[in-house]
Order: structure tokens, then sequence, then C-alpha cells
């Protein structure tokens, strides 16, 4: 290797370097926002194939289509909070305006437990802690609300710009990312399938879970079963163990109420019919809409909720994934075998 090539390599390796640094204190500095980031490439992979369809094939001016997506997107986004403030908020009130009466039917229910199954649920140091962990979460709520008008705002700013210069977008990082077009050609293949299918496929199988959990509710008497189905239907987002944190404790309320046989028949309900329409619909459903294994589909949640959040029930899977596509690419780039992706 000659002097000039030798000088350009380290030349090379320094703009690297200064590249990774700098992006790596972007990214530190951003990573309050990233959920509304994330966000807005979500919604913008779901919206470009329709966007596109009306921007070119019907003539509509870029600006006005942009501006209705993301009006279309706020309504959407709005009909679970408007749900969950007129659902949740009177049982709010409710409990607050009635805290005597709440306290006195938990500890009953908490001794009828413990005479049952000898395990004492309530005791003074566990109120204790409940209360210091109560009080704790105040300023966290006030924080969170904070940051999610935060990363809102980000995610339609965002959104807009990506409408707008989308396609320039994907050309430049076409151009700089250092594979075959092939290659590339699969990673993006591969984003507008993970993004979609979860972007799309979760919330409609929290739905349709949500439906299944009300209807038993309905069926063994749970009292108020519209909004203890519609927070079934919020935690399902969870896969696995989300549901349960509704219906177990409904459960062992209505048993320790005395209301013993609905509760027996809610429990069984919920294991073999709610519980197993999420399995079914996450295996089927997902599977169909991406081909998405649910393996990846439950370690990419749990991967995601850590690293980004909510946005990382959708960028968790996809994680994953490119991980799994980024192995065989290096195979093919680098080896010389032939790895199918």
């Amino acid at each position: 290797m000659d002097q000039s090539t030798f000088n350009k390599r380290i030349t090379q390796i320094a703009v690297l370097l200064l590249i990774f640094i700098i992006a790596g204190m972007l990214i530190f500095e951003l990573k309050i926002f990233l959920p509304g980031i994330l966000g807005a490439i979500t919604f913008y992979i779901i919206s470009r194939s329709y966007y596109y369809n009306l921007i070119f094939k019907r003539k509509w001016r870029k600006s006005p289509t942009a501006l209705l997506f993301i009006i279309g997107y706020v309504i959407i986004i709005s009909i679970p909070i408007y749900l969950t403030v007129n659902l949740v908020t009177p049982k709010v009130n409710s409990i607050v305006n009635n805290q005597a009466y709440i306290v006195d039917n938990v500890t009953h229910a908490a001794e009828k437990i413990a005479d049952l199954t000898n395990i004492k649920l309530l005791t003074e140091e566990n109120i204790k802690t409940a209360t210091q962990k109560v009080t704790a979460m105040v300023p966290m709520l006030l924080s969170s609300t904070a940051t999610t008008l935060g990363n809102l705002f980000i995610m339609f700013f965002l959104l807009y710009f990506l409408l707008m210069s989308g396609a320039v977008v994907e050309k430049k990082l076409h151009q700089i990312i250092p594979l075959k077009p092939h290659n590339v050609d699969t990673l993006a293949s591969e984003t507008k399938m993970m993004i979609k299918a979860n972007a799309l496929g979760i919330p409609i199988i929290c739905v349709v879970q949500g439906l299944f959990a009300a209807l038993g509710y309905f069926i063994f008497g749970v009292n108020e079963w519209v909004l203890w189905g519609f927070l079934t239907g919020v935690f399902a987002f969870f896969p696995l163990v989300g549901t349960m944190i509704i219906w177990v404790p409904l459960m062992l309320y209505m048993f320790a109420q005395g209301i013993t046989w609905p509760a027996i028949g809610l429990g069984i309900y919920s294991v073999i019919v709610t519980g197993n329409v999420d399995y079914i619909a996450r295996i089927s459903f997902m599977k169909k809409m991406g081909n998405v294994h649910p393996l990846i589909t439950v370690l990419g949640v749990i991967v995601g909720l850590n690293l980004f959040g909510f946005i990382g029930l959708i960028f968790g899977p996809l994680l994953i994934s490119y991980f799994i596509i980024l192995v065989k690419i290096y195979i093919n780039e680098f080896t010389g075998s032939a790895v199918t992706t």
C-alpha cells in the first residue's frame, strides 16, 4: 500500500469516526423524542403508497394532501384517548369520592382471600409502600404527559416533511447505504412489511381481544363490563400476560365477594377464550399480514418496550428482524455464500 492510499484510508477512518461520534451525540440528546421520530417513520410508511397515488395519479397538491393525512391520524389517535377519558374518568371520580367504601371492599376481599389461601395481600407495610408509590407517580405522570405532547408535535411535524420530501429522502438513503442494491431493497421491503404488520395488526388484535373479553365480562355478570373490556383491549398490547392484569383481579374480587361460580366461569373463559384469541391472532393474523414469526413478535415487544417505550411494540420486532436480515446480508456480501433472505 503506497503512502497516498494509506493517507486516504486514514482520512476515511477519521471521517467515519467523526460521523459516528456526531450521530451518537445527536441520538443521545434527542433520545427523549425518539418515540416521536419513530412514530413519524411508521405513519409515513403506512401512508406512502396511498399518498403517492393521490399525488402522482390523481394530481392532488402535496401540502394539502399531507395535512389531510395528518388530520386523519390526529382523529385516529384521539379516538382511544376520548374513550379512555369518558370511560375511566367517571371511575376515577367514583374512587376519589368513595375512598372509605373502596378501602372497606378491598380490605374485605383481601381478608377473604387470606382466609381461603393463607396469603395476606394487604399488610401495613404493603399499604405504606403502595401509598409512597402512588405519591411518587404524580410528578412522573405530569412529566410523562409533557413528554408525550412533545413527541406528538415532533411526530406530526416530521411526518409532514417526510410526506413532502419522502421520495428524495429514500433516494439519498439508497445511495449512502454501503450495500449491494438488492440488499438495500431487501432492507426496505423488510421495513415496510414489519412496520405494516405490527402497526396495523397489533391494534386490530387488541380490539378483537377486548371485544371477546367484554363478552365474557357481560356473560359472567361483571359490573361495568364495557369499561373492563376496553381496558383489557388496551393491556392486550402486551403479549402473553397483558390481559391477565385485568381479568385476574376481577376474578379474585368476585371470588372474595362470594360470587364463586361466576368467578370460576370467568377464569375458565378468560384462559380458554380471551387468552387463545391473543395466541391464535398473533400466530395466524400477524403471519398472514407480514409472515412474521410469533417468536419475533414476542421477543421484539420485550426488547422494544425497554428501548423505545410504547412505540417499541412496532420497532422491537423490526429490530430483531433487522438483526437476522443483516446476518444474512453479511454472509452474502462478504463470505461468498448464498443465503436466502
